[in-house]
């Protein structure tokens, strides 16, 4: 192998590791504190300083900018926060992926013993513990010894450019038409899906003197537009209220970024004045880019938020009724009467999302998709969101001086609030998964088992729409409708195992899989029917209807 050859052959195994130990940091910190850091930024958004600060803050921690934009984009799709706020947590996440930028590349002499350190600790403590959070603790640490150990791979594989000169030459001729160091900075980030990656590349290049101080802060401009860029196209696909929130982060760093490239000749001047190293220099200037770009566009994104509300606009057809709570009003709060009628509304439209949930499952179910079942993971967030409202509402309405019956009245609706969002994690969680591995191992259920399951389904949905009722009705006879649909779906889930398990389950490998999946398919089923009939319950104990406990009194003696 030639010399040259050797050179990018390295280079790109050092990147190649860079990059996957940003991705073993992103899914440890993610499966271990994931939802820690969701709630950190949910609740952290009382105002746009509050939620800029969050957002670099957990930024840091997760170690990666396009990853909190989808965590945020998440969060906006499901109603949890708004695209001004949600544009302040981005701006803060810029900041705090450019300073962590920053920190590694200047940080090489660290790297030399730090990284053998953190990969063996993480080694250890990823198979040495089975609890989830200590073992993807151990699965970052190893990440993050990877990362440090591609720097000093990136730094030795670039050390013979600093005497190549056909390579010193082009990086010369790029650095002085900075249009197009700028489109290579940002097509590279983009590519990468990484500012850090290719930030570290160009400290590589400064620190071997193959690239100027000159010809780096295009390079460096184009990185900080390339770096938006992941999400904007990760979220194509996406509703129009998810789609603004990367677009806008996109347009504030573009816009800067364009006018400083078209100022860069006056710019370069002042920052070769800062008494530092090239590569200080260099992750100095992209450190103080995003953090003027955060505190220029802070005050400005509600203007930011209206102006992508115009360009990303919901059409009648596309605008979802139940995005988020509408009828929670806090000033109806100091009347529990009526808060408690608003409270009634938003859980009857919240039984409706867990049925379009339930539908969207049973689609995936009929037509193999397993991209449709992507959209269930926004609805299960959308579910918590209403939860979380729902309830807190419901604090408020006990603050105040209250009836027994309003307060028996609250405590019935709380319970049937958590209890669909747990039917929500069933879907989600449960039928999901076996439906996914239904697809993925090409399982086919017979005609007569798809025809019982279909039946189970069917009164499933009827039951979400008599439990809706007899929640906004009150009525006694309807309650005890719906608690009869239960021993009535027990009845003909019995019979329908009963049939499986005489016709369907002979066999070994492939058909004792296929039984078993759809079985535990039955029993989500199951699972669901009971959550959704417990509707019925608080009114047929308030009459009297309940006994105290299911089991038979047996007064003979016990064999």
């Amino acid at each position: 192998m030639n010399p040259g050859t050797a050179v990018i052959v390295n280079l790109l195994g050092g990147v190649a590791l860079l990059l996957w130990g940003v991705r073993m940091v992103r899914t440890g910190v993610t499966r271990a504190y994931g939802d820690r850091l969701k709630n950190f930024i949910e609740h952290r958004v009382g105002n746009r300083l509050s939620a800029f600060m969050a957002g670099g803050l957990a930024t840091a921690i997760l170690g990666s900018g396009t990853a909190m934009a989808l965590i945020v984009v998440g969060l906006a799709a499901a109603g949890a926060i708004n695209t001004a706020l949600g544009l302040a947590v981005l701006l803060g996440a810029d900041v705090g992926s450019a300073i962590v930028s920053s920190i590694f590349a200047s940080g090489s002499n660290l790297a030399l013993w730090a990284s053998p350190l953190l990969i063996f600790a993480g080694y250890i403590v990823h198979s040495w513990s089975a609890e989830l959070r200590p073992h993807n603790l151990g699965r970052a640490l190893i990440g993050l010894g990877l990362m440090l150990l591609s720097l000093t791979l990136i730094k030795q594989a670039s050390a013979p450019l600093s005497t190549a000169s056909l390579f010193h030459e082009l990086l010369a001729v790029v650095g002085k038409e900075p249009v197009l160091a700028f489109l290579i900075g940002a097509v590279l980030t983009w590519m990468f899906h990484s500012s850090l990656a290719v930030i570290l590349l160009i400290a590589s290049f400064l620190a071997s003197g193959s690239l100027t101080i000159e010809g780096a802060l295009a390079f460096i401009l184009g990185i900080n537009l390339g770096g938006g860029l992941p999400a904007v196209s990760a979220t194509l696909a996406q509703p129009p209220v998810a789609r603004r929130l990367p677009l806008a982060n996109l347009a504030c760093r573009g816009i800067v970024a364009i006018l400083c490239l078209a100022f860069i000749g006056r710019i370069t001047p002042w920052v070769q004045m800062l008494p530092l190293g090239p590569v200080e220099t260099a992750v100095t200037f992209h450190a103080g880019f995003n953090i003027f770009v955060g505190l220029f566009f802070l005050p400005l994104t509600p203007l930011v938020a209206r102006l992508m509300a115009r360009i990303l606009p919901e059409s009648a057809g596309e605008h979802d009724s139940l995005a988020h709570p509408r009828y929670l009003d806090p000033k109806a709060a100091s009347t529990p009467a009526v808060a408690l009628a608003n409270v009634l509304l938003e859980t009857v439209r919240m039984t409706e999302l867990l049925e379009r949930m339930f539908d969207t499952a049973l689609d995936a179910l009929r037509s193999g998709s397993t991209e449709t079942l992507k959209q269930l993971h926004p609805m299960d967030e959308r579910l918590n969101v209403y939860q979380t409202n729902l309830q807190a509402y419901l604090a408020d309405i006990a603050q105040e001086q209250i009836t027994s019956e309003e307060s028996r009245r609250s405590l019935e609706l709380t319970l049937y609030i958590s209890n669909l969002e747990h039917a929500g994690d069933v879907i989600q969680l449960n039928l999901a998964d076996r439906i996914e591995a239904k697809t993925r191992e090409q399982i086919s259920f017979t005609a007569e088992e798809v025809a019982s399951f279909d039946n189970l389904c069917q009164i499933i949905h009827d039951n979400l729409k008599l439990a809706s009722a007899v929640l906004s009705s009150g009525d006694v006879d309807g309650a005890r409708r719906l608690i009869s649909q239960k021993d009535a779906f027990r009845e003909l889930q019995n019979e329908v195992l009963d049939q499986h398990f005489k016709t369907g389950s002979r066999g070994k490998g492939e058909a004792l899989r296929r039984s078993a999946l759809y079985v535990d398919m039955i029993r989500d089923l199951n699972r669901l029917n009971s959550l959704v009939v417990s509707a019925g319950y608080p009114i047929a104990d308030a009459a009297g209807l309940l006994r105290g406990s299911r089991l038979r009194q047996d007064t003979g003696a016990t064999p």
